[in-house]
């Protein structure tokens, strides 16, 4: 934020005296710059005026800054779908990786995975596909971590990769014993459920979340399963995206307009995205049925209806009491009950975005 009003007052750009310009008399930040006093004065001498940098907390000009940072989020998310969703920069980000990671063919699939969990407790793993530079949504998986408890990412990652590969040889094998009987059909269709057997598509590229750790342990899961010469692993650092190839001393460093970092960036995000997604909604699903333990006589069945119907706790909490008398089963005393248990347990929650670790309740 400092930089920016920097560059775009302190430059001149719109500004052509000191008289004052495009320069206004006061500026609403969402936060203070560390050197707030300095660039106030700056710009005051550029404008000859006093200019007032200033960070609302209520009224017109807090509720004008929220509609600003709206308006900021939305042309963002707007220039991301435009930016994903065109055939030439998908082409260029894969033919960008091709030449740097040095593929013999671009990444035409791409497989994300990360571990979240929520404070040591409920480890998972996510997985998340892109085909063509575009995410396959269907194709996204979850694995909840069994072989341990506790948070350890890299043992995490170690059985998610090799639940995930293992199926990839298992489904191969499948196949190569269908063929082998000479039965008819399409190998990588499942004969008995036919649906398309998607763990059977090897990824021509594997994106894992973290630095050299993560990624030399994931390489060995490939080692030990003999698919490391079919398939292309890196481990992406959020800290300055930096780009980490198995047994490499120092990372690679792509630009960053770079659309081939650009379409890593989607699917790390995309990856830690859907891990927390789950995160939140067992953790908002534990919360409803802890409430609805203190109700008396509430069965399971109108249990399940409160989940069905409004699936969180903040949603049960907005509810009136003529909504929860209109369910099925629910009559007076029964919605009243419901009522007075959230009354008696108004205890929010809290996710940390960066971690998918619940940080704060109440």
């Amino acid at each position: 934020l400092e930089s920016f009003c920097f560059s775009f007052y302190a430059d001149g750009q719109g500004t052509e005296t000191r008289s004052g310009g495009t320069i206004p008399p006061e500026i609403i930040v969402p936060v203070a710059p560390s050197s707030q006093d300095v660039l106030a004065e700056l710009l005051s001498e550029q404008r000859g005026a006093r200019v007032r940098i200033h960070v609302p907390q209520r009224g017109a000009k807090k509720t004008l800054l929220d509609t600003v940072k709206r308006n900021a989020e939305q042309a963002l998310a707007l220039h991301k779908t435009k930016r994903a969703s065109d055939l030439a920069t998908r082409s260029q980000a894969m033919a960008e990786l091709q030449e740097v990671l040095e593929m013999a063919t671009p990444p035409l699939r791409i497989e994300g995975f990360d571990i979240s969990h929520l404070q040591g407790t409920e480890v998972v793993g996510s997985m998340v596909v892109f085909e063509d530079g575009l995410a396959r949504k269907s194709e996204y998986r979850r694995f909840v971590i069994k072989s341990f408890e506790g948070s350890n990412d890299i043992a995490a990652m170690d059985e998610v990769l090799r639940r995930r590969f293992g199926r990839l040889l298992a489904d191969r094998a499948e196949m190569a014993q269908i063929s082998a009987d000479g039965e008819d059909g399409p190998s990588l269709i499942d004969p008995i459920t036919g649906a398309p057997r998607k763990f059977a598509y090897a990824p021509g590229l594997v994106v894992v979340d973290g630095g050299l750790p993560q990624v030399n342990a994931a390489q060995q899961v490939l080692d030990d399963l003999g698919l490391s010469d079919e398939i292309m692993l890196i481990g992406l650092a959020k800290r300055l995206e930096e780009i980490w190839l198995p047994g490499e001393d120092f990372p690679l460093i792509l630009p960053r307009a770079s659309e081939g970092l650009y379409l890593l960036q989607r699917v790390r995000d995309e990856s830690h995205r859907f891990a927390i997604t789950h995160h939140r909604n067992r953790r908002s699903k534990a919360m409803v049925e802890s409430v609805l333990d203190a109700v008396p006589g509430l069965g399971e069945v109108r249990r399940k209806t409160l989940l069905s119907q409004f699936g969180s706790l903040k949603r049960l909490r907005a509810a009136q009491l003529d909504d929860l008398i209109a369910l099925p089963g629910f009559g007076p005393s029964t919605a009243q009950a419901v009522l007075d248990a959230l009354a008696e347990d108004d205890a929010g929650e809290a996710i940390n975005t960066a971690t998918g670790e619940v940080t704060e309740l109440g």
